[in-house]
């Protein structure tokens, strides 16, 4: 084990303080990956049975408050808002909706954070090696050897491929869960339409 550590802090030192900074960035990236994912787990955005168990039963009043997945708060939610006004029952609807998805999207901004600057840091690690691989040559009087430089030069686009490779996952995270909530949006404002054209038509009937 102390020889992995060791092999392992001899490689990012080969990057130097781009390489490490990536290292911690891939790390920062996996446990959002795995926060998000048990966060839209606990939230219960693939499981809709219980708001549509509800929906047809048309009755709120017995359903436990804590506990409740997503798309069964909401339709509690916007049965209980249906007593307002309409204009303040669906200005209300769209304050729920907001709510649910600003927890869905919780996160996500660092992960975008995170596509954006992986590169970036990768690309200046790159420059700033090829730099000194070239100040290493002149000072050589341009009489140093090639393997040398090309070893200067691989190391120094080390830290390119490092940054992508940390960049592509958590943008494939991204744009994951950026789908999950649009999803859950669509679902959403489906379960508001149902319920305010039920409402609609009960006081139509009166």
């Amino acid at each position: 084990m102390t020889f992995n550590i060791a092999a392992l802090r001899a490689f990012l030192d080969t990057g130097g303080p781009a390489l490490w900074a990536i290292a911690g960035l891939s790390v920062v990236t996996l446990a959002i990956i795995l926060w998000k994912l048990w966060g839209v787990t606990r939230q219960g955005v693939w499981s809709p049975n219980a708001a549509e168990r509800m929906l047809a039963r048309n009755d709120a009043s017995a359903l436990p408050p804590s506990g409740a997945g997503l798309y069964l708060r909401f339709a509690t939610g916007v049965i209980a808002v249906l007593a307002l006004p309409p204009n303040e029952a669906r200005e209300e609807t769209a304050r729920l909706a907001q709510q649910e998805l600003g927890k869905l999207r919780s996160g996500l901004r660092a992960l975008e954070l995170i596509v954006t600057i992986a590169p970036l840091i990768g690309l200046l690690g790159t420059v700033l090696g090829m730099i000194e691989a070239f100040r290493t040559l002149q000072e050589s009087g341009g009489q140093g050897d090639p393997s040398l430089l090309a070893g200067g030069i691989w190391e120094a686009l080390l830290t390119t491929a490092a940054g992508m490779a940390v960049a592509i996952p958590a943008a494939v995270a991204l744009s994951w869960f950026e789908s999950i909530a649009e999803r859950a949006q669509t679902r959403m404002e489906d379960i508001a339409t149902r319920i305010f054209i039920r409402a609609a038509r009960s006081k139509g009937q009166e």
